[in-house]
Parts: C-alpha cells; structure tokens; sequence
C-alpha cells in the first residue's frame, strides 16, 4: 500500500524503486526502461521533445519564426554573449527587449546561464559540483528523491525511461543541491524546475542555475514551512484589487486562499501549468526581469477566468472556482496573447517590493517572526549582476568540445604557419591544443584530412553530439 511521505511541506507518495547504487550515485543497472513508459518507435516526438500528454497536446498553440528572423536573432545573441558585461551596463533594456521576443533555442541555454549569473557562480566554484556529484548524500533526502523522478514530464524523451540519462542527470542535480544547501534540503517543486533545465543544459550548468533560482530569484521558496511563497500568495491577492476588482471580490466572496490554487504555479515557474512554447517565453522573461514576471502572468490568468461577471457566475462556490482555475482556458495561455499581456500588465519591482512590505509587517503583527530568514530577492539579470560585478575571464566563454586540428599537431607545427598567424594555440587546465585560422580549414572543402579529425569526448552527462546543441 502507498504511504505517503512530507518533504519541506509538499506530500510525496512511496515508490519502491531506487536509481541509485550503494554509494548514492546515479545508476540504471537493474532497471527496465519501460517501466515509466519509454518512447515506442512509431511515437512522433514534436520539436520540444514531447511524445505526448497535454504538453505535446497544446502544440498547436506554437507560433513559428520565420527561419531569416531566427538566424538573425541568433547572430545578436551571439554577440550579446561575447560581450555580456558591456551590454548588461549599457544596453540591458535592449537584452530585456530581446528576452520579451524569446531566446533563439539553439541558445536559450547557454543565454539563461549568463543571465541568472549561474555561468559567474560555476567559474568561481570549479570542481564543487563535481565534488558534490560524488559524495552520497543523505539517505534521507535520496530516497525522496528516487521516488519522485518519474512524475518529471514522462512524456519527454529525455525522462521517459526509468534510469536514462534524463532521470540520472535530475538525480544528480536534485541530490548536488541538498549537500549545497543541506538546511534547505530537498522540495518536490524543484524537481520540475531542475527538469526544465536539463532540456536545455549540462547538469553541471543546470545545478548552477538551479542554485541562483533558488537563492537569487525565489529565496526561501522551498525552505521547511513555504513561509515566502505564502508572503507571494499574500501579495497577488493585494495586487489583483488594482488590476480586477471583479476577480478580487470573487476569490475574497468565497474565501479562497491564494496557496490554494498559486502555490504550483509560481513554485514551478508556471513549468506544469502552461504550454510548453508559453513556458519557454516566461522563463526567458523571468530569468531577465525577475519574479515580477511570475506576479504578472498569476495576474493574467486570474484577470483573464474570473474579471467578468458573466464568468464568475458559472462558479458559484470555493470548489468551483478551484476547478476553473485547474483548466485555464487556451486562448489566455496561448503564447502570442499571454506574452503580450504580460508585457503590458503594470506591474514592477517597486509595486511588488512595496506589497511585500505591507504583507511583512501584517504577517509579523499576526503570526510573529519568520521562521526562515531569506537572503533578499534579487530582480532578474541586472540586479544580480549589479550586486555581484563579474570579472572578464569568469564571463569568458569556454567551448566543453576541443577539435584537434587535422592539419597541425602539437608536434607539427610549422614555425612558418605559426608566424604567419595561420595557426592558433590555446593552452588550458595543461594541456595545449592547435586550432587552425580560417584562412587554412575551409568547412565546405571535402578535404580527407578531415575524415581524421578525433574529438575530445566532454565529460559532461551527455554524449558529444548531444552536448554540441548547447555550444
């Protein structure tokens, strides 16, 4: 018979089955990949990864780039990226700019770790994660975890087989973050947020980001008691008075408490309440802005079921407005629609931190003190980088795939080829590798040497062609 099991506050259910060895490191020996519904042959997986279920399901509500659109938005990312410090100064309302039309996909990785500042943390804090990676953990928090990996989008075919990759890197991830911060622990809403960040990224890079999600962006969310997030709860009620009137009487008539239907949502970054292409733009949005991006789409989606009289009178009590807020109608969710909405709510930091105020001192007038002291939030890209100035080297970028020349050895370069600058060198953690210039290796030239290239396989979770997808 299930059991059921608290963990920082939110209820798990018990399964048996463990995707750890003795030590507590990842394994798959032992376990069938079917048993969380692996992906049959003929599945179609649409361009998100997604065989099925009500992601793959709400794939219509995509809206497509034009492929010259994205290749020139691909061009300025890439720009952006190699001079990141200089444009968060100068130009960050053109970056924000950028986040609010989304992230090129071939780069939305690589972009969310610069923005969060995750990229800086992993520079200054080289080897941690390996470090945490293999150490046991505690048993405590292991078994919780084992048990919840498989509700993670098992739709996806990166967490679709019991024991893959997908579900391997999450526990790593998950496990990493509890030996990181063991006062905090583990809570099941940061599994669907780590998963997120698996699709897009190395699990070194996602614990990183991971981290300053939960430390910069939403500090004491998943601490023991969900005290923060209640405080949030408290703050959307005050905030939608000035943005529905309707709505507010409606959720205050019935005495429906906000961590009755917001908790999932802002816990999650909207990640299970959304499609999947919405997701994808909020989380551009709010790794830039910061929480008020989260404060804004609640907004919308309240403002959107219940601002009308004519739609609050078909739920006439608490359970029925629960419901109707558990199947938000598409149109509002639709990306194009809710991401303008967004844009154009009137929300900002001031609004949110003033509130947050408000509710501080009438949660201490009626409960007390908090029992989780938080660091203060951080407001998105800029914020953090203001509070913590990176240096060039942390912001430079490094490739986690080094080709060797197939023309140029380490002992056969030519002192000809090397004055004349046709030949490039770079020597890192000790060891020196030749890349030829341009104006040797022409990629369109069929060249046989190139037949005997050899690649340096990363020693990152996935395998090397896998990994390119985020150079």
């Amino acid at each position: 018979m299930a059991t059921t099991e608290q963990g920082n506050g939110l209820e798990l259910h018990d399964n048996t089955e463990k995707l750890t060895d003795s030590n507590g490191k990842g394994s798959s020996n032992g376990l069938d990949p079917g048993v969380n519904g692996s992906i049959p042959e003929e599945s179609q997986v649409d361009k998100y990864g997604f065989t099925g279920g009500a992601q793959q399901s709400a794939g219509q509500l995509a809206e497509e780039v034009p492929i010259g659109v994205l290749r020139q938005r691909e061009a300025k990312w890439l720009e952006m990226l190699n001079s990141w410090d200089k444009w968060m100064s100068k130009k960050h309302n053109k970056v924000k700019e950028r986040c609010q039309k989304g992230i090129p996909p071939s780069l939305r990785g690589r972009a969310w770790l610069y923005l969060t500042g995750a990229k800086v943390k992993r520079e200054q804090n080289k080897g941690r994660f390996e470090e945490l990676d293999n150490q046991p953990g505690d048993p405590k928090w292991v078994d919780v975890i084992e048990r919840d990996l498989h509700r993670q989008f098992p739709f996806h075919e990166m967490f679709a087989a019991r024991g893959g990759h997908g579900q391997q890197d999450l526990f790593r991830v998950l496990k990493a973050y509890t030996l990181h911060r063991p006062e905090e622990g583990y809570c099941q809403a940061q599994a669907p947020v780590a998963a997120v960040l698996l699709m897009h990224m190395p699990a070194e890079d996602a614990f990183w980001v991971l981290v300053q999600i939960c430390e910069k962006y939403l500090p004491g969310y998943y601490s023991t008691g969900l005290e923060a997030i209640q405080l949030d709860g408290e703050i959307l009620y005050a905030l939608l008075r000035r943005v529905s009137v309707v709505a507010h009487r409606h959720l205050k008539k019935h005495k429906l408490e906000p961590i009755l239907y917001m908790t999932e949502w802002f816990m999650c970054a909207f990640s299970r309440t959304l499609p999947w292409s919405s997701v994808l733009r909020v989380w551009d949005m709010f790794l830039c802005e910061g929480v008020k991006i989260l404060f804004r789409v609640g907004l919308v989606v309240l403002k959107c079921m219940l601002g009308t009289q004519e739609k609050v009178k078909s739920c006439q009590g608490l359970y029925e407005t629960m419901e109707l807020l558990k199947k938000i109608n598409p149109q509002y969710m639709r990306e194009g629609f809710l991401v303008q909405e967004i844009i154009e709510l009137p929300v900002s930091e001031k609004d949110i931190e003033k509130e947050h105020q408000a509710q501080l001192r009438r949660w201490k007038e009626n409960r007390g003190d908090l029992n989780c002291k938080s660091p203060p939030r951080m407001h998105g890209a800029k914020a953090i980088m203001t509070a913590e100035p990176p240096s060039r080297q942390e912001l430079r970028q490094r490739p986690t795939i080094i080709v060797e020349s197939p023309l140029a050895s380490k002992t056969d370069v030519m002192p000809e080829d090397k004055e004349k600058g046709r030949i490039k060198t770079t020597k890192e953690n000790g060891q020196t590798t030749v890349f030829p210039t341009e104006e040797i290796v022409n990629p369109s030239d069929p060249s046989p040497a190139l037949e005997h290239t050899t690649i340096q396989g990363s020693k990152e979770s996935l395998s090397s062609a896998e990994q390119d997808t985020y150079l």
